[in-house]
């Protein structure tokens, strides 16, 4: 199914009156019945705000912030202080011959973080391994039993295909419920951060999980305590989407890790503005927000948007 991915913007639906009869099909919809176009106006942010010590600042109002696109102050529409959206979430696990001997190692952190994060009557999570390919091996559910023997049911063997993983869990499942802005959307990676066999691109998947307003949390298997390249990859990804990377080094080292990201997800901001000017070029547009005078605060966000292209 092709889809038009113009995801991050908030849009107005129609609901109160329905035409007569329907309007009928222009010529594009005609050839292409499955593509999905929404009427776009305003761009949607969901952030953090924290100090240099790493403590969550929940008590900031609209008027604390600034959004800059394009080094133009923007108008800030409608801003929420969101304290308990629901998540849905990704878990990807690498099950290449790359990490068979720290497979274990992801099992626990992988289950781990399923038991500590999920609340089953609010949260959904899925999980998808991969090696050679991609394979949904959870479907989003809130039941952790079965998302934990998902994971303990993986065997490792194969290439590695992580970009594929992140481009396939964005696009088919982590962007399908809506609205978008009442849901916390999240992705938590756990690899070594090579890459040989995807048919998509570093960028590519990156550039699908901004337009699914995902953000990335990468946990390194590396336990060398030398950077790699795939240590820079996972730290990339984390930091494009306004998430974070963790290098640890046996899995009871995560449990703090984990319960920060289940408070970051839980403690945000929403921010919404209509673009001026309002450019439908398809391109990436980088955008700041800040805390204005506040130089000890950290915003953590992703860095821009993509724009429709009509």
């Amino acid at each position: 199914m092709k889809l038009a991915w113009f995801l991050p913007f908030a849009f107005l639906p129609v609901l109160a009156q329905a035409p007569s009869k329907p309007a009928p099909a222009t010529a594009a919809e005609t050839q292409d019945p499955d593509r999905i176009t929404l009427d776009v106006t305003r761009v949607n942010f969901l952030f953090t705000v924290s100090d240099r010590k790493g403590r969550f600042v929940t008590d900031l109002v609209k008027d604390d912030f600034e959004v800059v696109e394009s080094k133009k102050p923007q108008n800030i529409v409608e801003f929420v202080a969101e304290s308990d959206l629901p998540l849905r979430l990704a878990i990807l696990v690498d099950t290449s011959n790359s990490i068979r001997d720290r497979f274990k190692f992801q099992q626990e952190a992988a289950i781990e973080f399923i038991n500590s994060v999920i609340r089953p009557d609010r949260d959904r999570a899925l999980v998808v391994s991969f090696d050679t390919a991609a394979t949904l091996v959870a479907d989003l559910t809130g039941d952790t039993e079965n998302l934990a023997k998902a994971v303990r049911d993986m065997r490792p063997g194969g290439g590695t295909s992580l970009y594929d993983a992140i481009f396939f869990a964005c696009r088919d499942k982590l962007a399908q419920d809506q609205p978008r802005h009442k849901y916390r959307r999240a992705m938590v990676l756990l690899s070594d951060g090579d890459d040989n066999q995807s048919r998509y691109t570093r960028e590519q998947a990156l550039e699908m999980a901004h337009k699914s307003d995902v953000v990335i949390y990468s946990i390194s298997t590396n336990q060398t305590r030398v950077e790699t390249d795939g240590d820079k990859v996972l730290k990339y990804l984390a930091r494009e989407t306004g998430g974070q990377s963790f290098f640890p080094f046996k899995a009871t080292d995560l449990a703090q890790s984990f319960e920060n990201i289940a408070n970051e997800l839980r403690h945000q901001y929403s921010i919404l503005y209509r673009p001026e000017p309002l450019k439908t070029d398809g391109l990436f547009h980088k955008v700041d927000i800040r805390v204005k005078d506040r130089k000890d605060l950290i915003v953590r966000a992703r860095n821009g948007y993509y724009a429709p292209r009509m």
